[in-house]
């Protein structure tokens, strides 16, 4: 999941200290991203966003899988 050096806060700023890239997320990302700290997987973080928010399943997975695709992009997920 998310590499333990990345640094996050609850604002949604993510830090990479390895390249010094910054990146900001917005509330739901920033949420995503510390359930990923805390070791959830993928399945228990779509099955909390679908709980939290009025969404459908199919765009929780969309959207998901997207944001995890830009997590993998900017090396912040380990391999």
């Amino acid at each position: 999941m998310i590499k333990k050096n990345i640094a996050t806060n609850e604002f949604g700023f993510v830090f990479n200290p390895s390249t010094g890239d910054s990146f900001s997320s917005n509330p739901v990302a920033a949420e995503i991203i510390q359930w990923m700290k805390d070791n959830h997987s993928l399945n228990e973080i779509k099955k909390m966003l679908l709980d939290r928010y009025e969404v459908d399943k199919m765009t929780i997975e969309k959207d998901v899988d997207e944001f995890v695709g830009l997590l993998k992009e900017n090396n912040l997920l380990n391999k």
